[in-house]
Parts: structure tokens; C-alpha cells; sequence
């Protein structure tokens, strides 16, 4: 055996990992598609769900609304238990949950049952088996030179699923009827468990060469740790915006082009599009984030947004329109992800990173839950979306601000302190 693959070898004992680099990538990466997918293609099932039970588009922003939020809390929770008991079990769990909670939207007919299920079993089914647990096991599995470049294969991955899952989602409606199409994706997301044996890790493992990990630190140290860390808390305020913008474009996006007067699949397209340009998006921002300052990269994605909404939303709606914000939304989509997850290994290491990061998460999802009820409501109120794509424009432009001061470097640790 070489000296590089000894070397390899070694670094895989001491993680706790047991397949190699590539192989818990790309077991990540498919798991991601397969989980991120029927989730992201929900604006496609609001007409016909609102058609056949009769709701209002704010019962269905509500349910959608305690859907983020539910993920958002079951994140730090899922990450906890991860980083306690190891990933694989998490993920299969939510796998499960997920799976049947997808399923039941077929009997969930009144306000309450439609919000338990696509709300809180959703939510919370997903928030242990989406891209931040995946992401979590990779800092786990990965050394410390992979993890920003697989922090951007991970979301690029998810955001293959919105671009597979949207025009699929929408042809099988039309073709099958959106109850079959339920069951389908519900059987699929059952059908990627296997997967998770792929990144499955030691519990509380960390690389060895990882330098900014106290190993002896507790649970509740690292929480003080973080919540009194300036940058950690700018960087998790920040985060609210990329919740507010893209649960507000998920979810009624397809109903803002419908009433501009285009036909559903140019809704359908676009988003689409959104899914495939933010894998460049998030493979740029993960190549970059090894390259550039990650608040940076963070302030000038929300900037971005900002500005491309002012145009989208000052100009007439047209299928170009329409495409092009596709494209250019898709290109700053999630590319926050890799900056703001390479920023927590950074400052706090790898021991807790599952936790910390899913507490930024909760404050992503926090800012989704405010956006779509205020979407919901203030269309009802309104008649139209135009007040909420300027609050998402002004939360932008404060976000590029916040991320600004944030300083990329470990947290300082007193020996005695870190080993308390």
C-alpha cells in the first residue's frame, strides 16, 4: 500500500468512516435529489389542491408556513441527536416520517388534518433527512480540504431535485392527477433509504486534524459558545432573509406567473430552471468559498437578489422575463449554503457542527414561516404579492450589510476553558 493511501486509510479509521470520499458524496448527493425534490415541487400541487378542498390560498400558506417552520425546529434537534447517536438512523427516520406525510395529503381535507400533515409531519420528516443533515455527515466523513467543495456538491444535488421534481411533478399531475403523483413521490423518498448507510459515522466523530474542535467541550458550552460569538450571530440574523426569499418563491411563485396571465408551464419551466442554474450557483459558491471571503461571497448573493427582483418585478411579465429570473434566481438560490456552513466549521469546528448549523437553519426557516404567512395574508388582503416582493428586496439589501462585519477565523479558546 502507498504512503498517500496508508495515509487515507488512517484518516478514515479516525473519522469512523468506512467507504471512500467519493462514494459517501455521491451516496449524499443522490439522497439529496431524491428528499429535496417533492418538497420543492409543492407550488406545483397548490392549484389543484385548493380546487378540489376548497381552501384559501391562506390555509395552504399556512400549512406551508408551519412546514418551514417545523423543519426549521426539528433541524437543531435532528443535528443534535446526529451528532450524539450518528447520522444514518437520523436520516432513516425522517425518511419515514417524510414519506408519510407526503402521502396522507390525499386524505387531509379540512385546514387542520392538510396542516398537520404537509405541515408538521412534513416539516419535521424533512428536517432529518434533507441537504443540512447530509451536509452535517459530510464534515463528519470528509478531511477538512474536501468539505467546502462537497458543502457545494450537497446543495448543488438538492438543487437538481427542485429542477427534476418541478416539470415532473406538473407533466405527472396533468397525466395521472396530483394524488398518484403524491403516492409516487412518497414511495421514492421511501426508496432512497438505503442510502444512508453510506453516511453513517461514529457518533460525535471529528477528524483528528480538524484544529478548532475542543474535544472535551459540552453540549451546553458550545451553545454558550456560539450564541456569544458576534459573527455566529450576525451570520445566523443574516440567514432569515435566504429563508423569507425562497419559501416565498417556492410556494407562490407558480401563482404569481398564473395570474400575470402566462400558462402553468411557463411557471413550471421557470422554476425548473431555478433548480438546474443553482447547481452552478452552488458549485461557484463552494469553489469560491475556498478562494474569496465567505461574508463576501454572503453579501454580495443577497445583494444579487435584491436587484434581481427589482428588475423582474419593475418590468412587464413575460415567458423571457419569467425564464431569465429562473435563471438568474437560480444562481444565488442556495448558494448560500456552502459560505454559512464553511463559516460555522471555521469558527467552531466539526464536534457540534450539526447542531450549530442547524440552529442557523432554525432562523432560515423562522424567516421562511414570517414570509409565507405575510405572502398568504397580505394576497388575500391585497389582491397581490407586490408588498412582499419589496419586503423580500429590503431584507436582502439588510443582509448584505449584516454579513459584512463577520470575521473568518476559529473562535479563541482558553486551554483550560476548552477542556473544562
Amino acid at each position: 500500500m502507498s504512503v498517500s493511501a496508508q495515509a487515507t486509510a488512517e484518516t478514515n479509521k479516525k473519522i469512523g468512516n468506512r467507504f471512500p470520499p467519493e462514494v459517501i458524496i455521491a451516496a449524499g448527493c443522490l439522497m439529496s435529489v431524491i428528499t429535496f425534490g417533492p418538497r420543492s415541487a409543492v407550488g406545483q400541487f397548490q392549484l389543484p389542491i385548493l380546487g378540489e378542498f376548497n381552501f384559501g390560498s391562506e390555509i395552504f400558506s399556512f400549512a406551508m408556513a408551519v412546514q418551514y417552520l417545523f423543519w426549521g425546529i426539528g433541524q437543531p434537534l435532528a443535528g443534535a441527536i446526529a451528532d450524539k447517536y450518528g447520522t444514518a438512523r437520523v436520516l432513516v427516520a425522517g425518511c419515514i416520517v417524510y414519506a408519510i406525510g407526503i402521502a396522507l395529503v390525499v386524505w387531509s381535507s379540512d385546514p387542520l388534518t392538510f396542516t398537520l400533515t404537509q405541515g408538521v409531519l412534513v416539516g419535521f420528516g424533512f428536517s432529518a433527512c434533507s441537504f443540512g443533515l447530509i451536509i452535517g455527515a459530510f464534515g463528519k466523513l470528509l478531511p477538512p480540504e474536501k468539505r467546502s467543495f462537497a458543502f457545494g456538491v450537497g446543495t448543488a444535488a438538492g438543487s437538481f431535485g427542485q429542477f427534476l421534481f418541478s416539470p415532473l411533478s406538473g407533466a405527472m399531475i396533468q397525466a395521472y392527477g396530483w394524488h398518484m403523483t403524491a403516492f409516487i413521490f412518497s414511495a421514492t423518498v421511501i426508496a432512497c433509504i438505503p442510502l444512508a448507510l453510506f453516511l453513517s459515522n461514529r457518533p460525535t466523530a471529528a477528524p483528528t486534524s480538524d484544529p478548532s474542535p475542543a474535544q472535551t467541550q459540552s453540549f451546553r458550552q458550545a451553545l454558550a459558545e456560539a450564541f456569544g460569538h458576534r459573527s455566529y450571530v450576525l451570520l445566523v440574523i443574516g440567514f432569515f432573509t435566504c429563508g423569507f426569499q425562497l419559501a416565498f418563491v417556492t410556494v407562490h411563485f407558480q401563482r404569481y406567473v398564473v395570474e400575470a396571465g402566462l400558462a402553468p408551464s411557463i411557471g413550471y419551466w421557470a422554476f425548473a430552471l431555478v433548480g438546474i442554474f443553482n447547481i452552478i450557483g452552488s458549485l461557484a459558491s463552494g469553489w469560491l468559498s475556498d478562494k474569496l471571503p465567505r461574508n463576501w461571497i454572503l453579501s454580495f448573493i443577497y445583494l444579487s437578489r435584491s436587484l434581481v427582483t427589482i428588475a423582474f418585478i419593475m418590468l412587464p411579465v413575460t415567458p423571457f422575463s419569467t425564464m431569465l429570473f429562473g435563471v438568474l434566481t437560480g444562481l444565488l438560490w442556495l448558494s448560500t449554503v456552502p459560505p454559512t456552513s464553511s463559516l460555522i466549521s471555521i469558527m467552531f469546528g466539526m464536534k457540534y457542527f450539526s447542531t450549530l448549523y442547524g440552529l442557523a437553519f432554525l432562523n432560515h426557516q423562522i424567516g421562511g414561516f414570517i414570509g409565507l404567512m405575510l405572502a398568504g395574508w397580505l394576497r388575500e388582503a391585497t389582491g397581490s404579492y407586490t408588498v412582499v416582493w419589496w419586503l423580500s428586496i429590503a431584507l436582502g439589501i439588510i443582509s448584505a450589510v449584516i454579513n459584512l462585519p463577520i470575521v473568518e477565523k476559529p473562535v479563541s479558546r482558553q486551554p483550560a476553558a476548552a477542556a473544562a
